[in-house]
């Protein structure tokens, strides 16, 4: 009586070395795509921020035409969303959910003569560092200039 022989079925695990090369693999991976999504977040809360500035700029104009003055002092953005005394022709509120901060949580810095539009008013976000001039700060001016 012949028998048959069946191969018997053997499990068969991973290596350490191959272990370590998938290790490797998604190691590298993680390197290269990591930093592309980190320079889009920066880069989209920089076009948020520049966007927030221009619907402000909107308001502030809107106000001036309406009332013929910008605007003054460190708390001339207030007057967006409550009306101030002396401006009798004010048709606001003129941001509808209020003053936004920036997408980096900083108030935006209003100057109203400004100093870099002497004809009207500086509007800035401070950018990532939280701090006032440097190279990432968001302005309503030319910055090369």
């Amino acid at each position: 009586m012949l028998r048959s022989h069946r191969p018997t079925s053997s499990r068969h695990a991973f290596t350490l070395v191959e272990m370590l090369l998938v290790l490797v693999i998604l190691a590298v991976l993680a390197a290269i795509v990591i930093p592309k999504f980190a320079g889009r977040s920066q880069q989209a809360k920089e076009t948020a921020a520049q966007s927030q500035i221009n619907s402000m700029e909107l308001a502030l104009d809107s106000f001036e035409v309406d009332n013929g003055f910008f605007p003054k002092g460190n708390d001339g953005l207030s007057a967006l969303v409550e009306q101030p005394s002396g401006a009798q022709n004010w048709k606001g509120p003129y941001l509808k959910k209020g003053i936004p901060a920036d997408p980096w949580g900083n108030p935006y810095v209003y100057a109203y003569p400004g100093k870099n539009n002497a004809a009207g008013y500086d509007l800035s976000s401070m950018g990532p560092d939280g701090r006032s001039g440097g190279d990432d700060d968001i302005t309503n001016w030319d910055a090369a200039k």
